[in-house]
């Protein structure tokens, strides 16, 4: 039997979800008691897998501060599915990144932290497993040097 896929509303509500909660420093525990559900029904509804019933949907806008509707996009914002920045920002840290960033006022250290993040996603192909990136590394230090002027 195939896994049914979550929608894509459900799984966009739930990323916002995790949006609000770890802006307001909360853990997934936090959330779970003050809505009276396991944290683990927490992780599904940030991941889309189950969705949020209308009362519970309520509580969890009460929980964090914030009204129902902030918990979803505008019907022109929904067409860009998993490229949604909303989905973006429920990724590991990538909230921590940006809110570092907002930190910082300078514009040229901006773009340098821009850059050097482009510049690193762009050079480290993932790495599937832990054996993957030591056996790289020694590749590259075993290449023979080319002789002849360097630029």
């Amino acid at each position: 039997m195939l896994a049914k896929t979550p929608d894509p509303l459900d799984v966009m509500v739930g990323a916002k979800i995790r949006i609000f909660r770890t802006h307001r420093g909360m853990s997934q525990s936090d959330l779970a008691g003050k809505i009276g559900v396991a944290f683990q029904q927490v992780q599904k509804y940030e991941k889309g897998i189950n969705r949020v019933g209308a009362s519970r949907l309520s509580r969890i806008a009460a929980v964090l501060g914030i009204s129902i509707g902030e918990l979803f996009e505008s019907s022109e914002d929904r067409s860009a599915g998993s490229k949604s920045p909303f989905r973006l920002l429920a990724e590991r840290d990538a909230l921590r990144v940006l809110t570092a960033f907002s930190r910082t006022s300078d514009p040229r250290v901006r773009r340098a932290i821009a850059q050097l993040v482009e510049s690193v996603a762009d050079q480290q192909p993932p790495v599937k497993s832990s054996t993957a990136r030591p056996a790289a590394a020694k590749r590259r230090e075993r290449r023979p040097r080319t002789s002849g002027t360097q630029t």
